[in-house]
């Protein structure tokens, strides 16, 4: 196996924690005699543990060494696979590298593990080659990587040479892209030592624009300007103000849903991280994505000044924003930043003209291209919710006049009519309704 790991060209920087280059150098040691039985076979079961784990990360099922093999080759960000992502591959004399790299994937895919299995009274590699997994929920594993790996797995298990690798390969990377990106939806930051990393939330919610009851007229909007951007055409920041509970959270989530598949993707951000706008933006501005930086429950006290980092990076700081970047707030502020009567005076004992404090503070609102807003709904708009939402519980019994009844009686002791008082209404009768079954 080591012979054919050391001469991989653009698929050999998998870090040091590899489990193919961690094998191959198990297996020769095991040749050359390095090394006792005993702690060949330890060493051997080492790796064995980090690949179930990583089964288990993942959802992998059936060959775990070839669904293994398709994970490194789908988040391998090299020359090669940059360069094909959402494009398909170009000429070039890379192609001629990656083609020699697949030639010994086959190879690895092929590995006949059974000789140092009989040699060291091992059964591990047969195992992991008909593995059969515990079904678990979606939500306990990174189901929208498992899905994309398992395929490509399956293709290239089915091809018959390097060439036939390589077009499966290239087909992939312009279909999903490669990388974190290519593989998820959406991201947080993460800052350590001053360096940023955008980490991959693994599980997002699989909700749709049309799971959202009403707001056709705010939806729209959303969906226009959306598919603008992700087509390459003239796009707006956004933002999604109005009542809490409303849908304004639901939408940008759905809208991620809508347009994953053609290349959209998203990073959420916290009111503490704007300082690292501008390098969250520089990370991701080559890469052949479309980025909605997202911003949930967006709002600004008096003495907070972290919206002056988010006023430069929209619209007016030196460096221009890049066109595949847009930003998406939500707020139930429709100015963002917290007025004081005393914002509203140029009289003021601390400031000579305290009006221009407050056109600073409202100047932020006007870097948003487009606001939608996201009113209460009335209480016939309520009702209508409700209803809408029951039908999708077969075991909820309760007539139209009953379900608007009760959700009457819900409504007034949980906060108020709003689409999520509605839903929180709905879970509970379900609920309520399997227990009783």
């Amino acid at each position: 196996m080591y012979k054919l790991t050391s001469k991989l060209v653009i698929y050999r920087d998998f870090g040091k924690d590899c489990i193919l280059l961690n094998l191959a150098d198990i297996m020769k040691d095991y040749e050359h005699d390095h090394g006792k039985k005993e702690d060949i076979i330890t060493r051997i079961y080492e790796q064995i543990h980090k690949l179930l784990d990583i089964a288990t990360i993942y959802g992998f099922d059936e060959n775990l060494w070839h669904n293994y093999l398709s994970y490194l080759i789908a988040t391998n960000e090299n020359p090669f696979a940059i360069t094909s992502e959402k494009v398909g591959a170009n000429e070039g004399s890379v192609n001629q590298f990656a083609r020699n790299d697949f030639k010994i994937f086959k190879a690895l895919f092929d590995y006949d593990f059974s000789k140092i299995e009989a040699e060291l009274d091992i059964n591990c590699f047969q195992i992991i080659l008909n593995y059969k997994a515990v079904k678990k929920s979606g939500k306990r594993y990174n189901k929208s990587v498992s899905d994309k790996v398992r395929l490509l797995s399956k293709q290239i298990e089915n091809s018959k040479d390097e060439n036939e690798i390589f077009t499966v390969v290239m087909n992939f990377y312009k279909d999903y892209g490669v990388g974190k990106f290519g593989l998820n939806k959406a991201f947080r930051i993460k800052k350590e030592k001053n360096e940023i990393e955008l980490v991959p939330i693994t599980n997002t919610q699989e909700i749709l624009l049309s799971d959202l009851i009403g707001y056709e007229i705010q939806k729209k909007k959303l969906v226009d300007n959306t598919k603008a951007f992700v087509e390459g055409r003239e796009s707006n920041n956004v933002l999604l103000f109005g009542d809490s509970g409303t849908g304004k959270s639901t939408s940008v989530k759905a809208i991620l849903n809508e347009y994953y598949d053609q290349g959209l993707r998203m990073i959420e951000i916290y009111k503490h991280q704007f300082e690292d706008l501008s390098a969250v933006i520089a990370s991701v501005k080559d890469r052949n994505y479309r980025f909605i930086i997202y911003m949930d429950d967006l709002s600004f006290e008096e003495f907070e000044i972290e919206y002056k980092y988010l006023k430069a990076v929209i619209e007016g700081g030196l460096e221009t924003k890049p066109d595949n970047v847009l930003i998406y707030a939500t707020s139930n502020r429709r100015h963002l930043i917290r007025e004081t009567w005393s914002d509203r005076s140029d009289i003021s004992k601390d400031e000579l003209h305290h009006s221009d404090t407050m056109q600073e503070k409202l100047s932020l609102v006007a870097r948003f291209g487009i606001s939608i807003n996201y009113s209460k709904p009335t209480q016939k708009e309520y009702f209508e919710i409700v209803k809408e939402l029951a039908k999708n519980h077969a075991n909820i019994k309760l007539s139209e006049e009953e379900l608007c009844r009760e959700a009457n009686i819900w409504e007034l002791s949980h906060g108020g009519i709003s689409g999520r008082t509605a839903q929180q209404f709905i879970n509970y009768l379900a609920g309520k309704e399997e227990k009783e079954i």
